[in-house]
């Protein structure tokens, strides 16, 4: 039972052996993520084996929408997490009670914003971007459901994260294969035995991750011994509420920058045809298991940097940025290999259209090399992020957006058109992203070194 509390309770990163700190509070979360991942895989698998494969091209054309739209999220939950890190790490109980309670004021205020404004929106998006009229019903359905039933999702990322920052990666992970499995189970239900469709898939996704959420709540009602969950403490605070927007407010603008670059290079994407669309979604779908290693030492990192930060180890700080993008980097090297070797047979999971798996593992092949320089942008972003300094990695993700990814794309297609190809090459679009995140490493190392992330404390 002791043992089963201790892996419960929260971690303290500012003492022990930092390579160890970050490892045991990353494989939790990166088990967590996988299931996280499920949740979008699972969709595609079930529409692009009981549907069609129109229904998976709707459902993976729904994404950079909406990855755009819940921006707000973002940024309270990439806050929230840095404060709460920072005031654990200080030993500040009552900010970090103010902290928690502000959070969860604000995730229910953006809920109704976006829940409206979204809902409204989701359709003239689609048709903005040029979306075959194949899949535009279906695309629109699908969003309305998610948007309609936001507040689950928000909960989770926001209530996950304040967990993370108290440094309990293990809580939010079970409450993840709970919804995960749910999600599964409902998927199956709708689509299969319904025969509900897209908007089936949709409704599932809202279901189990309203389940997680409450159970997120739940756990947190639980952790009187760190903080206290008073209704005196939700009413918004200048300090307290404005550091969050202060602290958030790049990670939105930065989601939003990346959502809106991936809305202009859809719309390329969109002009090759409903076949080229699937096979991007299956790309993005194995291409978001690649990533899991990076995103979760990249959260890892921000915990990490801000519990010490708070304790003001900033030796401490930097030995463990080295020791986790390390780690980082050779998870990314190992997961990224078994993809190249084992990529179709996990392509071919999505569809049963040879052609459409042989294409996906083309483009799959041309992203390899990326993965490991994503290792390096998420870890090192993720240090800085901890301490305070969430300005560094917008600026990073607008120049690898803006100024790299998206002219490369459009340049590229250009310069390849031919006889062959009078729309241009379609590889331009996964090279284009290759080179932005290799610049993005090399920029973001720099940036690092220079250790303006030091003076940014709250």
């Amino acid at each position: 039972m002791s043992v089963l509390k201790k892996l419960f309770a929260p971690v303290d990163m500012t003492v022990g052996k930092p390579w160890e700190d970050i490892l045991i509070f990353t494989v939790p979360m990166l088990i967590g993520n996988i299931a996280q991942q499920l949740y979008n895989t699972v969709d595609s698998v079930v529409v692009g084996n009981y549907v069609g494969d129109n229904a998976l091209a709707a459902v993976g054309s729904a994404g950079p929408i909406l990855n755009l739209l819940i921006v707000l999220f973002i940024g309270i939950s990439v806050g929230a997490s840095i404060m709460v890190s920072q005031y654990f790490g200080a030993r500040k109980r009552e900010d970090l009670s103010i902290a928690i309670a502000n959070s969860i004021v604000l995730t229910a205020i953006s809920s109704i914003i976006v829940m409206i404004m979204a809902t409204v929106a989701a359709r003239p998006l689609l048709v903005l971007l040029k979306t075959p009229d194949s899949i535009l019903d279906w695309c629109t359905s699908y969003l309305r459901i998610l948007f309609l039933g936001v507040s689950g999702l928000a909960f989770y990322n926001i209530l996950s994260g304040i967990l993370r920052g108290l440094g309990d990666s293990i809580s939010a992970l079970i409450y993840l294969i709970v919804s995960s499995l749910l999600n599964i189970a409902l998927d199956l239900l709708f689509v299969i035995k319904f025969e509900m469709g897209v908007s089936g898939v949709a409704l599932a996704t809202v279901i189990a991750q309203a389940i997680s959420a409450v159970l997120c709540l739940l756990k947190l009602m639980r952790m009187k011994d760190l903080f206290d969950f008073k209704t005196q403490y939700f009413r918004l605070t200048n300090r307290h509420g404005m550091n969050i927007i202060r602290l958030g407010v790049p990670s939105g603008v930065t989601q939003a920058i990346m959502s809106m670059a991936m809305l202009v290079v859809q719309s390329l994407t969109n002009s090759f045809g409903e076949q080229f669309i699937a096979s991007n979604v299956i790309v993005m779908r194995v291409d978001g298991f690649a990533m899991l290693p990076n995103f979760s030492f990249g959260t890892a990192m921000t915990t990490y940097a801000g519990q010490n930060v708070g304790a003001r180890a900033y030796d401490r700080v930097a030995k463990g940025a080295k020791q986790g993008t390390l780690m980082a980097v050779g998870f990314s090297a190992v997961i990224t290999g078994m993809i190249l070797i084992f990529g179709r047979h996990l392509m071919a999971i999505f569809t049963n259209t040879e052609e459409l798996v042989t294409l996906s593992m083309n483009m799959m092949r041309i992203l390899a090399v990326g993965y490991i320089a994503m290792a390096i942008i998420q870890s090192l972003s993720g240090v800085m992020r901890g301490a305070g300094d969430t300005v560094t990695p917008m600026w990073i993700s607008i120049v690898m957006t803006i100024f790299l990814r998206v002219p490369i794309a459009y340049g590229l297609v250009y310069l390849t058109k031919s006889t062959d190809f009078p729309g241009g090459r379609k590889e331009s679009i996964y090279i284009s992203l290759l080179i932005s995140w290799v610049l993005g490493a090399v920029i973001t190392s720099i940036l690092y070194k220079r250790g303006k992330w030091r003076e940014k404390a709250i």
